[in-house]
């Protein structure tokens, strides 16, 4: 079987994966097919997001019907996990700067945050497993290195993860437009965390009564929003100044 760009496709390539421990977006599995198993325990196992299928999605996915019945999207690089960004902020002897990303969906955005957060001195990027972009090539390649440097965790729940940051003293502020404070006059200095919502929706609601607080760029003209990216690196910038004034 043939190894595509982010993806491997076959039940042998597929397994040796995952037994060698690669970390994964996802794995496509044929809808159905009861030979699969053995596969899909192993990917439960490792708590790999799986999806299922039918087989002209899979074939479209594979760019070829010789798929086995598996698709795998492999990570471009490593996750992390929370505890590690906490530990990156304790090693620099700084207060955790966190971005935590709820359902982001354009790779794009995320290579692009992902970039703005390294500068900006963000500890660590927060992913559900569900519902967001992985850490694929385009993200690794708008990103231009900064996937190598700004740790990427991906967790199960993002509200429990952030009840879970409160309790390590950490304020959580998330982007809203409705009973919101300007984010330039609003105290962000501190151990913090700054919510991104996907592109076309937002914060999700059991993640929005989470936040601690709720931030918004004042907008001026008829366009009522901005790019998230573009968003996320106006409102970093604000936090590390506050954080270095």
């Amino acid at each position: 079987m043939r190894e595509l760009s982010d993806s491997i496709v076959g039940r042998n390539p597929v397994k040796e994966a995952i037994r060698a421990g690669r970390d994964f977006d996802r794995i496509c599995f044929a809808n159905g097919d009861k030979t699969l198993q053995q596969i899909i325990d192993m990917a439960k196992e490792r708590h790999i997001p799986i999806d299922f299928v039918d087989r002209a999605r899979l074939d479209a996915i594979a760019e070829t019907k010789n798929h086995q019945g598996v698709v795998a999207f492999v990570a471009a690089h490593n996750f992390a996990e929370v505890e590690d960004i906490l530990a990156r902020a304790k090693q620099k002897g700084e207060p955790p700067f966190i971005v935590i990303l709820d359902g982001l969906s354009d790779p794009h955005n995320l290579g692009s945050i992902l970039r703005t957060a390294n500068g900006a001195g963000v500890h660590g990027v927060i992913i559900p497993k569900r519902r967001s972009v992985g850490l694929n090539s385009t993200v690794a390649k708008t990103s231009a290195g900064a996937v190598e440097y700004t740790p990427v965790a991906r967790v199960s729940n993002v509200a429990q993860t952030i009840e879970n940051l409160k309790k390590e003293g950490i304020w959580v502020y998330g982007t809203a437009f409705e009973g919101a404070s300007q984010y330039n006059k609003t105290d962000l200095k501190g151990a913090i965390a700054l919510v991104i919502g996907n592109e076309g929706e937002g914060i999700g609601r059991l993640v929005l009564e989470k936040c601690d607080g709720l931030i918004k760029i004042p907008m001026m003209g008829e366009i009522q929003s901005l790019n998230a990216s573009v968003a996320t690196g106006i409102i970093l910038y604000e936090i590390l100044n506050q954080r270095n004034s």
